[in-house]
């Protein structure tokens, strides 16, 4: 295998000089630069990653630990993410837990012991919970939320002013009667969705019907169990607005268990605008969030993270926006 050495040799120049052509930290004259790169390409020469990390003391590498992917919501982001670390050069590992607190260890020992130079954290799954505290001498960013208070740069979206977005997305079409299946309130954004629900019903002098408030999950199941819970109520809301796209999805199925139509029956609005959410039958309303934003801010701030470890730690607030589709009835 062809070393700079060689390449020096051959070109007859130093092998500082195949250095600074090679990583273009010097100037060098176009004519020695040329004669460098012609036997690098006769060569066919990589330079060694691991030569390099060692050197400059870095891997060009960041780790992204997510709890759980069951959600749709967490692989679209993890796609932008990874859009954004290519556009920078940089390499990305993804590990999931499963909702393990002995694999989020193991990960994280492996993230440390490839030398990732920082780390994306993604709590998709609030039945999650370990015991133990994280210490993690790495530059990090949280997205979207974690279990516990960490020393981190952190990314959030308005999540009050979508849930208020989409209750009032319903009271604008003429609903006064209106249900909330919520994810986990352990959940920080999941309090502040309903936050905003209650905040759109105030303002629009509509009583609170306590009964119609499902505290349930972040997922298909909590969607369609929830669902479930508000049309055995007597009665039952004329539009729910489900705090996930997956809630709304296993609310779809309940419905349609029970014989019922969307929107004839029932309205819903969903929230994160997954992909999923516009080929239903209707196709979904839903708040939708900038995923796209969300992972390339999350890339963007880690590298400022990495590049200077003293900066004060940011919480940085992204705007949630309404996408009406098919399944709210106008009355």
């Amino acid at each position: 295998m062809a070393t700079m050495k060689d390449i020096a040799r051959l070109a007859k120049v130093s092998t500082s000089t195949v250095s600074h052509v090679m990583n273009n930290t010097r100037f060098v004259s176009d004519e020695i630069r040329e004669k460098v790169l012609r036997v690098v390409a006769d060569l066919n020469y990589t330079p060694s990653a691991l030569a390099r990390s060692l050197k400059v003391k870095e891997t060009k590498t960041i780790g992204m630990l997510v709890t759980a992917t069951n959600n749709p919501f967490f692989g679209e982001v993890m796609t932008g993410v990874e859009h954004y670390c290519e556009k920078h050069q940089y390499n990305l590992i993804v590990a999931t837990t499963d909702g393990d607190e002995e694999r989020l260890q193991r990960h994280l020992q492996m993230m440390l012991q490839k030398q990732v130079d920082g780390l994306l954290l993604m709590c998709a799954d609030t039945r999650f919970q370990a015991s133990s505290h994280l210490n993690i001498p790495l530059p990090m960013v949280i997205m979207d939320w974690w279990y516990t208070d960490l020393n981190a740069d952190k990314i959030f979206e308005d999540s009050a002013l979508g849930g208020y977005l989409a209750t009032k997305a319903l009271i604008d079409a003429g609903h006064r009667q209106i249900g909330i299946i919520t994810g986990d309130l352990k959940k920080s954004l999941a309090q502040d969705r309903l936050k905003g629900y209650l905040n759109a019903l105030e303002e629009a002098k509509i009583a609170v019907n306590s009964n119609w408030i499902i505290d349930s999950h972040f997922d298909f199941e909590g969607g369609f169990n929830g669902m479930n819970q508000l049309l055995n109520k007597k009665p039952y809301p004329s539009a729910v607005f489900a705090c996930s796209d997956t809630i709304a999805v296993g609310a779809y199925r309940a419905i349609w268990q029970k014989g019922l139509r969307i929107p004839e029956d029932i309205s819903i609005i969903g929230y994160d605008d997954i992909e999923l959410a516009s080929y239903l039958s209707p196709p979904l309303s839903t708040i939708s969030q900038p995923k796209q934003e969300l992972g390339k801010l999350a890339i963007e701030t880690l590298l400022e993270r990495i590049n200077n470890k003293n900066a004060d730690y940011k919480k940085i607030i992204l705007k949630p926006e309404l996408i009406n589709r098919s399944s709210i009835l106008i009355k």
